[in-house]
């Protein structure tokens, strides 16, 4: 009977031992969720990371991107700036501007300088390369080689007209004024190269793209009817006689066609829009077919 009392104990006391274990392992199960939630939170630290470097490698890109545009940039001008930031005033339009910079941070401060570094060098090149030419003659190449249209052509074929920089305007009005500020952008240009490399840079650039312009020029430095009469007093002969040989077309548009006489020689005719013009182109054409000298080269 002892025994059996002892072995009911023993159960008695396994039975009671038994819940206990369990309720151990269900007190111990929470932990379980704890470590399952702290995954995501570990994945939701990764998440910007990733972000960070994206954005990061897209503003390396525009960075290079910028870095390759100026390096072609001056390589289509032919000078690598020291100072990057003058190159970009000088094709940055006052439009471009953000709100609370001045507008001496645009091109048109450079344009000022550039104007005048253009007019010494361009002087200096007519200077030696026409040692028998008057003040005036220099005068009035000098004013044709730095007008603003010779300047626009300038910079046209250093292909500047995508390069400027301007604020939002519409296609058709940004089309325009990119090509009204051609000159001014190419004396910036000029004015920023001067500030970059001194004077010696500037010089360079000038030259070479103005020597040829300097022996071609686009149009007759002198009135053509004023170079015939000048030509004709020095072989002794009269005035230069102009006559109307026939008008035609309507009254609104006439067309002229004028004859130049000097004696001894074959009448020359001219067509234009008014007499004068007709005029003067008659007086081209006898320059042209006697060999004078004047017209065009001085």
């Amino acid at each position: 009977m002892k025994d059996e009392a002892k072995d009911i104990t023993t159960q008695s006391i396994e039975a009671q031992a038994a819940p206990e274990g369990e309720a151990a392992t269900k007190t111990a199960a929470p932990k379980t969720p704890e470590t399952k939630t702290s995954e995501p939170k570990g994945a939701d630290t990764k998440t910007p990371a990733k972000k960070k470097r994206t954005r990061s490698s897209k503003a390396k890109d525009k960075a290079k991107a910028a870095a390759d545009a100026n390096a072609a940039l001056e390589a289509r001008i032919g000078h690598s700036f020291a100072d990057p930031n003058l190159l970009m005033q000088a094709i940055t339009h006052v439009s471009a501007l953000k709100s609370g910079r001045k507008r001496g941070d645009s091109y048109q401060r450079l344009e000022f300088l550039g104007d005048h570094v253009l007019g010494l060098v361009v002087s200096d090149m007519l200077y030696h390369a026409f040692p028998n030419a008057d003040e005036g003659e220099l005068s009035k190449r000098l004013a044709e080689l730095v007008r603003k249209e010779s300047c626009a052509d300038v910079a046209k074929s250093l292909g500047l007209l995508d390069d400027i920089k301007l604020g939002s305007v519409g296609s058709s009005a940004d089309a325009r004024l990119r090509k009204s500020i051609l000159g001014d952008i190419c004396e910036a240009v000029i004015g920023a190269i001067f500030l970059d490399g001194g004077h010696a840079a500037a010089d360079e650039f000038v030259k070479r793209n103005w020597t040829e312009r300097m022996h071609k020029p686009r149009r007759p430095l002198r009135d053509p009817k004023t170079v015939l009469q000048e030509w004709a007093q020095g072989k002794g002969l009269p005035t230069p006689v102009y006559r109307e040989v026939e008008r035609t077309g309507p009254h609104h548009d006439p067309q002229f066609r004028v004859a130049v006489d000097l004696p001894g020689l074959a009448p020359a005719e001219g067509i234009g829009g008014s007499k004068r013009a007709a005029e003067k182109v008659a007086a081209s054409v006898m320059i042209e077919r006697e060999g004078v000298g004047g017209g065009n080269d001085g």
